[in-house]
């Protein structure tokens, strides 16, 4: 049980930090989501995973912590999620607000998606260059004579 709660852990935390580096308000958003799921998920285990065990004293078992779980860690996650679908509600309505605001739902704004675009197309463009450029191995590279290097003298 705990190696199948600590993985989930582990894999919502990774999956909420990638989606919050991306560039996107709705990656940022589920990202943060994925994070609290995994908070939420990390403060239930500290209170030792029992199942099947009441979070209350009751008459005629004895008060030992074998019989009971700590009601604490589901408390405080009762009170996570609400905190998290408030935080939730205000981000979403900032994204929105951003988005009319830029024209863009980049989180930088639309210049800041423009300037990232054009990045990304002289980085492909030079890929694409360095490919046609590069020999393959073991046959002839085909000349290209739209840039041959007689043409360009």
């Amino acid at each position: 049980m705990e190696l199948a709660m600590a993985s989930a852990i582990g894999i919502l935390t990774a999956a909420g930090i990638y989606l919050l580096l991306r560039a996107r308000s709705f990656d940022v958003i589920l990202g943060l989501t994925l994070l609290s799921y995994a908070t939420n998920l990390l403060i239930f285990s500290g209170g030792r995973l029992v199942a099947g065990k009441p979070p209350v004293l009751h008459d005629g078992v004895a008060a030992l912590p074998a019989n009971y779980t700590d009601p604490l860690p589901q408390a405080l996650v009762l009170t996570a999620i609400v905190i998290t679908f408030a935080m939730t509600a205000v981000s979403i309505v900032v994204a929105i607000r951003s988005r009319a605001d830029n024209h863009s739902d980049h989180v930088d704004g639309s210049r800041a998606e423009r300037e990232f675009q054009r990045s990304e197309q002289r980085r492909h463009a030079d890929a694409r260059e360095a490919a046609h450029a590069a020999p393959t191995a073991g046959s002839a590279a085909p000349v290209d004579e739209a840039r041959s290097p007689e043409r360009d003298a």
